[in-house]
């Protein structure tokens, strides 16, 4: 069934990842997104109103509600939904930022909950498109109200993070590990060099991922609440204490070893 509920669970290799550096990138013109077209993006929408999506609407109230939902209702727009290129990640010329990963619609509960429908291409799928996991909340259409006029709605699964994505550059929406003030614009050469920084030495086929590492991964996942928050909180608690230790061990040993 896919995702049920959205809760962010970064693992410490994810923390690690953000602060080693691969090597800047050199600049590349990026090239614009791929939209969907006016056909695709209905045919999602009636992907989310069929009854397999239903179910897991209704899988997803009762497991985040402890309850039942009563009557679901499905919106009718769609959203795109980008992810985060891993051309644009390897600086190769001319990649988008983003390629088309879903188009989301909100289902509501009779109790007032969200949860969002992700639909993706399915060729065996009688419109083409299927739903394939639904996620708790709405921020897709919450944020997706935030975008400047002619931006997508970009997402950074490795920090949970969403931008407005321009073709001029990024403005960080939300993430549950910022890498950059929310609210900053950042030209898309920039934001190229950061992404690179952040993960090409972690790309699918790359030592770290053969070695055993997490690798690039592309899987969307969400704070919903104190449950991720606490996850976050760990992950920067245990950075702290380890490197405390660290730093208390260097003094110890330096202390043993300085002469008298």
């Amino acid at each position: 069934m896919g995702e049920i509920c959205r809760k962010f669970a970064a693992g410490a290799a994810i923390a690690v990842a953000a602060l080693l550096s691969a090597g800047p990138a050199e600049a590349a013109g990026a090239s614009w997104v791929a939209p969907p077209s006016e056909q695709d993006v209905a045919a999602a929408v009636k992907a989310a109103e069929t009854a397999r999506a239903i179910s897991f609407a209704t899988s997803n109230f009762r497991q985040v509600g402890h309850g039942e939902p009563g009557r679901i209702t499905v919106g009718h727009r769609g959203i795109p939904v980008y992810t985060l290129n891993p051309d644009f990640v390897a600086a190769k010329p001319g990649a988008p930022a983003g390629v088309l990963r879903s188009i989301a619609v909100t289902a509501t509960a009779a109790t007032g909950a969200k949860a969002t429908l992700r639909a993706a291409p399915d060729r065996s799928a009688p419109t083409g498109w299927s739903v394939g996991n639904v996620l708790s909340g709405n921020d897709e259409e919450t944020l997706s109200a935030r975008l400047r006029p002619d931006s997508v709605l970009l997402n950074e699964p490795q920090i949970n993070g969403w931008y407005d994505l321009g073709r001029d550059g990024v403005v960080l929406l939300q993430a549950s590990l910022p890498q950059s003030p929310v609210g900053q614009f950042t030209p898309i050469a920039d934001y190229e060099q950061q992404v690179h920084s952040r993960y090409a030495d972690k790309l699918p086929g790359s030592a770290y991922q053969r070695g055993g590492g997490i690798g690039f991964k592309q899987t969307l996942q969400r704070d919903t609440g104190p449950a991720g928050s606490l996850t976050v909180g760990l992950i920067v608690f245990g950075s702290a204490v380890a490197a405390a230790g660290a730093f208390l061990l260097w003094r110890w040993t330096k202390r043993r070893i300085s002469p008298k």
